[in-house]
């Protein structure tokens, strides 16, 4: 089942070689690692994309996509789990991470009113960067680490559960 329910959700080859961005990759995308589906490139798929997707950068499924080609791990899963941070879910994400760093850092909340401009941006990342950015890295390391561990145990429990139907015909 999960490797089915993988290859239902994640994009297809053709589409990623196709990105505009991931087409400067060139012959790097020919390894067939980066589009064979087992546990072992899955799992370290998954840990790439949920580590990707706290970091609170710009081009988060770029990094995926190279941290995916230099470990052979599956490109597809790893750049489709970046979307769990999507413009959506972005603000909880952050502010708890960001709340995470401060609580560690022990530095107190800062109130802030949004505003659309670059000054607001610019000074808002000198006053919680430290704090956003230590509760970002603790929740990707967190986050993959189960990731990768979850799924190669649902991995492994599914074949055990298929192998015993097989056994019992």
């Amino acid at each position: 089942m999960p490797k089915k329910f993988i290859q239902r959700f994640s994009p297809k080859p053709e589409t990623l070689k196709a990105h505009p961005h991931l087409k400067h990759f060139g012959e790097a995308l020919q390894n067939p690692n980066l589009w064979h589906l087992n546990r072992r490139s899955a799992a370290g798929a998954v840990a790439i994309g949920l580590f990707c997707a706290w970091m609170p950068i710009p081009f988060q499924m770029l990094l995926a996509a190279v941290i995916a080609m230099f470990f052979s791990v599956n490109l597809p899963l790893s750049v489709a789990l970046v979307w769990l941070s999507n413009p959506l879910t972005m603000p909880p994400l952050f502010y708890g991470a960001y709340r995470l760093g401060a609580y560690i850092l022990n530095e107190p909340l800062i109130e802030f009113n949004f505003e659309l401009s670059f000054h607001w941006l610019a000074s808002m990342l000198e006053t919680i960067a430290p704090a956003l950015l230590l509760g970002s890295f603790i929740l990707a390391v967190l986050s993959s680490i189960i990731g990768y561990f979850s799924l190669r145990l649902l991995w492994r429990l599914n074949v055990a559960k298929k192998w015993q139907r097989r056994n019992k015909r």
